[in-house]
């Protein structure tokens, strides 16, 4: 039954991965795809959708899975099941912070698992930029258009970036400003060519 695998394939997901929505981007994409739930090239549309609309990524990205593969319960059940894990988890810690933060092995874990989380985001965004790339160097898929708007996406990731750059140092507009921007700028874009 679809509904019970989703909020089982998203409570194993919401149970098992450390550092967010982000740290998460690997395994949803590997379980999503290998289930035949979403293709590999709309999997990014889903992330994209996920990070631009408000509130926290993996329930975004749940709910849009969810609703693609099970209509409205299916998002019900997605999104259950990848916040259960936490909220059980949170209950327990909150009973226990004290003795928690004062064991060395705790300290110790958390300090071990910090950097993988980070390895986990930058590759996945180095995954999805190759994918970017090839797909726009495609000789099946190769026309003016489409070269043109990848290399237009890849412009838009790098001048992202530079942003989000500046706004470490205090200098650049605020985030919800350069979502925006960036939508109105994709969406003209690609209506245009």
């Amino acid at each position: 039954m679809i509904f019970f695998e989703l909020f089982y394939v998203f409570f194993l997901i919401g149970l098992f991965t450390f550092g967010g929505g982000y740290g998460m981007i690997p395994l949803i994409q590997e379980q999503v795809v290998a289930r035949g739930w979403i293709d590999a090239l709309s999997i990014t549309d889903f992330i994209a959708i996920s990070e631009s609309t408000p509130g926290p990524f993996a329930i975004n990205i749940a709910t849009f899975v969810g609703s693609q593969t099970g209509g409205i319960f299916g998002a019900l059940c997605a999104t259950a099941g990848v916040v259960l894990p936490s909220f059980i988890i949170i209950l327990i810690i909150a009973v226990l912070i004290s003795r928690f933060m004062k064991n060395r092995f705790v300290r110790g874990a958390l300090s071990g698992v910090r950097p993988i989380v980070l390895g986990l985001i930058f590759g996945t965004a180095i995954v999805f930029l190759i994918k970017l790339i090839i797909s726009s160097s495609n000789p099946q898929s190769f026309t003016l258009t489409s070269s043109y708007r990848e290399s237009i996406a890849i412009f838009l990731m790098v001048f992202g970036f530079y942003l989000a750059y500046r706004h470490f140092k205090k200098k650049s507009p605020h985030p919800i400003a350069i979502l925006a921007i960036s939508a109105l700028l994709g969406m003209t874009i690609f209506w245009v060519l």
